[in-house]
Parts: structure tokens; C-alpha cells; sequence
């Protein structure tokens, strides 16, 4: 569907799993992964790798950014590996559609492919993903822990801006995935996959938490395991209706920047929500109510005043600069 470069115009951009019907997205009618057909016998044939290379530089410029190193790492990252055998379920405005033929380059667009679509589990909209890790800037020997890994891809993204220096910490929830992603990631020595709650672990010191499912708070967990400069994105997001993803910048101390990149949708971080109370209601009202683009600070341990966005339980979000 349609992408923007300014990520706070009024767009949706899809996650880690099925878009909420509700949201009535613009979309195309079939994406190129399901419309473009295979070249004639005898004509001159793209290769995959090339087809790598127009797509990552595609996805990325549609995020706004022109990275070389954010290229490279999604250039030199076999999607196909992490997506299940062919034909490939792709996400096409009304649902998930087979491709035609077990053809790889098909993959090479930016589209939801689905992982476990009894589950609603898909891939993630590239590009939302390149924004993001855009966004939090991994460098070569950065420490990472991606909670909701599903199958790995984003996870060697990550990777590959970090490098053999840095480490990649993998949780998922959904055990089958996580087998899978342990495989398609033995590549990758720096990368460790666990099957488990990334929402609940303690986790270790990291310069980024990169967080792949929806969360109506951020856990202690994940902002106590922020070194000076770490960064966590994670989608903020109520029940129903669309969220943010919101990146959070520690800066020393207790001092905690915030500003949302863009509306997003995504299913529940198990551990990170509280959808039966009522954190979740104001949290919608918050987003449907007040200009996401004034958020400037994250606060926690003290009371709201009255620059506060939302509050939540024993954190809050300020439209003034954290002091």
C-alpha cells in the first residue's frame, strides 16, 4: 500500500502481524509480488541479488533515509530464508494470497508475507523496519535484544548493522518460531535465540531493545536494560484502533527523550499490555485525541503534571523535554 516518507503524516504503517481490519488502510488491489508476472523464456532474467539490491534501497528511501549501511544490511539478507517454503502467503488489502510460483524475487517487495496465518503472524512491512532501525542507528558493535523475533529476519538485519563485534539477543514467544529462527540464524555466531517472554526476562545491558509486538506500557525490564545512548522502539498500542511506534533515548540518569516515528498496528506483546483495565481505553483516547507529534520526554517515578500526553501506571509521557 501506499508509503510515505514524513512517518507523522496521518499513515498506518503495518508490523510484525495481520493489519486491523478496522483501520480501513489504503491498499492496492494485488502487490507486485502477486501482479508481476515472470519474465518470457529466453528474455534477459534479473538476478536475485540484484533484485536484494533494488529492494533495499527501495524500502529504505520509502523510510525516509539513505543509510548505505542500513542498504547493505537488508541487500545481504536472503528473505526467502526465514519465510517458509513456497508458494509464499502474501498479504493483498483483503488477505493472505498465495504467490504463483516458488520464484524468490517475488518476495523482494515490500509486502506482509505470513508466518503462521492461523496465529495472524506475519513478516513485518519492510520498510516500517527500515524506519525503525533507522531510527535507533545500530552500529557495528552495538549490543541488541529483539523481543518478537519471529522467524529471524529482522533479527539478522540487526545483525549485519552490528557485525561480528556486536550481539544480537532474539526472544520469541511462539516456540515453533523460535526453532525456526534458531535455524535460519545458526549462520550467525553473534546471534542468540531464546524461546521465551522477552516482555518478562531480565535482560542484559543493551544499546538497543528493538521490540516487534504491541505493548499498551514499556516493562521495567526494558528500560532498566538501556545504557547511556541506548535506545528502545517499541510499538505503543490500546486494544483497538492504531498506536505508535515510539523510540525512547536514555540520555544519563533518569532522563529519557521520546518522540513517536509513525501510527503503526500490532498484535499484543504477552506481558506488555493491560488490556482489561483501563490503561488500554485511555490510551486510545490519547491517540485519537492529542497530536502524537508533541510527545518530547518519557518520565517514570513521578507525578503527571500538566504536560503530560498519557499516563500510565508509574511512567508517563511528556510534550515538554526531559529535565
Amino acid at each position: 500500500h501506499n508509503i510515505t516518507a514524513r512517518p507523522l503524516q496521518a499513515h498506518t504503517w503495518i508490523g510484525k502481524y495481520s493489519p486491523d481490519p478496522a483501520l480501513n488502510l489504503p491498499t492496492k488491489t494485488r502487490p507486485l509480488a502477486l501482479r508481476r508476472p515472470l519474465p518470457p523464456t529466453g528474455a534477459r532474467v534479473t538476478s536475485i541479488q540484484a533484485c536484494r539490491d533494488a529492494y533495499a534501497k527501495s524500502i529504505v528511501t520509502a523510510a525516509g533515509s539513505s543509510d548505505p549501511r542500513l542498504i547493505a544490511a537488508f541487500a545481504s539478507t536472503e528473505r526467502e530464508r526465514f519465510l517458509g517454503p513456497p508458494p509464499w502467503p502474501v498479504f493483498s488489502g483483503q488477505g493472505f494470497t498465495a504467490t504463483p510460483c516458488d520464484d524468490p524475487r517475488r518476495l523482494y517487495h515490500d509486502v506482509l508475507v505470513g508466518l503462521a496465518i492461523d496465529r495472524g503472524i506475519n513478516n513485518g512491512q519492510p520498510s516500517l523496519h527500515a524506519m525503525c532501525l533507522a531510527a535507533c542507528a545500530p552500529q557495528p558493535g552495538d549490543s541488541v535484544v529483539h523481543v518478537g523475533a519471529g522467524t529471524g529476519y529482522y533479527s539478522a538485519v540487526l545483525a549485519a548493522l552490528v557485525g561480528r563485534g556486536g550481539s544480537v539477543l532474539a526472544y520469541e514467544i511462539e516456540a515453533d518460531l523460535a526453532g525456526r529462527a534458531r535455524a535460519n540464524l545458526h549462520h550467525l555466531p553473534w546471534v542468540r535465540v531464546v524461546a521465551g517472554n522477552g516482555a518478562r526476562a531480565a535482560l542484559p545491558p543493551a544499546d538497543i531493545v528493538y521490540v516487534s509486538a504491541g505493548a499498551t506500557h514499556p516493562p521495567e525490564a526494558w528500560l532498566d536494560a538501556l545504557k547511556p545512548g541506548g535506545r528502545l522502539v517499541f510499538p505503543l498500542t490500546p486494544a483497538l484502533g492504531y498506536g505508535g511506534m515510539l523510540r525512547v533515548t536514555r540520555r544519563g540518569g533518569l532522563r529519557l527523550d521520546a518522540a513517536f516515528l509513525a501510527r503503526v498496528s500490532f498484535i499484543a506483546c504477552i506481558g506488555a499490555r493491560d488490556d482489561d483495565g483501563d490503561a488500554s481505553p485511555a490510551l486510545a483516547e490519547a491517540f485519537a485525541t492529542r497530536p502524537i507529534g508533541a510527545v518530547r520526554s518519557l518520565r517514570r517515578g513521578t507525578a503527571p503534571d500538566a504536560t503530560a500526553w498519557y499516563a500510565g501506571s508509574g511512567w508517563w509521557l511528556s510534550t515538554a523535554q526531559a529535565g
